[in-house]
């Protein structure tokens, strides 16, 4: 789900799918609107995606303020004229990077498709954009066949697939896991393993940016855009967005004994309104570390330290795109198994 942000303002309404329809923007502070928005994820990835993590009301709240780092986004609801929600618009527009870009989620209810409503939607996001000045857009679905023949009727292109994998927890063969951690550590020898739980220490502020950025040598595939730009307030965003979520906030990093340079990271958060689901954030190494099975360490290090923090936790997400072939062989030695596909698609005005 994309993060969003706004109040609810009636914006308009749209007329041609088959009658009328009211789109306003949702606002954290609309208890009701996130719960019929939660509502409506519920019935449409019952068909769409059944294994798919959804939201509750309190995250689409968070998200509307906080979204994933400080840079939220905005939700539209379309309501008929029953006032029943039938479907909702995600618009994404960043403000760190990739200021030309903006990135749509469309989601119509099962018992209203066909007849539209999802192109008018998609064209109201889009003009949105157009407004702030975006002139390249992304749209993201689900890989179904119907969602395809959606997305290119829209003038969009496929530019890459993202796999989500999941953890189970609590079947996890612990005795293969110290294995693979203690195989990784003696390839590793010249270095640390550092944990911090909740926000980073002055110290290794400057450092994780650093290493956070090792991100954008993630494959993009086709996709048409920058590379994140990280700063130590953006850092300081990401951890604040992830308090305000109510999750716990768990880092493992690898640092050189010799030079204290740190070199690679792990990052994972721990739902407290639901404590048995995590969530994967990055795992990135810093260019001139790799080689040293880091990716492994801190995984492993991560899960081991889980063990011990996080009794609950029983299911952890990551998504990785398809290409990602050296992290993938890591997630999957780790147990992880494919529950959800992706498809990103982008057109440029």
């Amino acid at each position: 789900m994309l993060s969003h942000r706004g109040k609810p303002v009636a914006v308009g309404g749209a007329e041609g799918h088959s009658g009328w329809v009211d789109i306003t923007r949702l606002s954290p502070d609309d208890e009701v609107g996130c719960a019929d928005f939660v509502a409506l994820h519920q019935a449409t990835h019952k068909l769409d995606c059944p294994d798919a993590l959804l939201p509750t009301a309190r995250g689409v709240a968070a998200h509307l303020k906080y979204g994933w780092d400080g840079d939220p986004g905005n939700a539209y609801l379309a309501r008929d004229a029953a006032g029943t929600l039938i479907g909702a618009v995600t618009v994404q527009t960043p403000t760190y990077d990739n200021t030309n870009l903006a990135w749509f989620e469309v989601h119509v209810h099962p018992d209203h498709r066909g007849r539209g409503l999802g192109g008018e939607l998609l064209g109201y996001g889009e003009r949105l954009a157009a407004e702030a000045g975006r002139s390249s857009f992304g749209l993201s679905e689900w890989d179904l066949p119907k969602a395809d023949a959606f997305a290119r009727r829209q003038g969009y292109e496929r530019k890459t697939i993202e796999v989500n994998r999941r953890q189970d927890v609590a079947a996890l063969d612990w005795t293969s896991v110290q294995r693979l951690y203690d195989e990784a550590a003696r390839a590793a020898s010249e270095y640390e393993l550092v944990r911090v739980s909740g926000t980073l220490p002055n110290e290794l502020l400057d450092g994780m940016v650093a290493v956070t950025a090792s991100i954008n040598d993630a494959p993009k595939d086709d996709l048409d855009i920058e590379d994140d730009e990280f700063t130590p307030e953006r850092l300081r965003a990401y951890e604040h967005a992830q308090l305000m979520h109510d999750r716990s906030l768990y880092r493992v990093i690898a640092r050189h004994r010799g030079t204290g340079e740190l070199a690679g990271h792990s990052t994972i958060t721990v739902e407290r309104e639901r404590p048995h689901i995590g969530e994967q954030a990055d795992t990135a190494v810093s260019r001139n570390h790799r080689g040293h099975r880091l990716g492994a360490l801190v995984k492993t290090g991560m899960l081991l330290w889980m063990r011990e923090a996080e009794p609950a936790l029983s299911q952890l997400d990551t998504w990785n795109a398809e290409s990602n072939d050296h992290m993938i062989g890591i997630n999957e030695q780790l147990g992880y198994r494919v529950v959800a596909r992706a498809m990103a698609y982008q057109k440029t005005l």
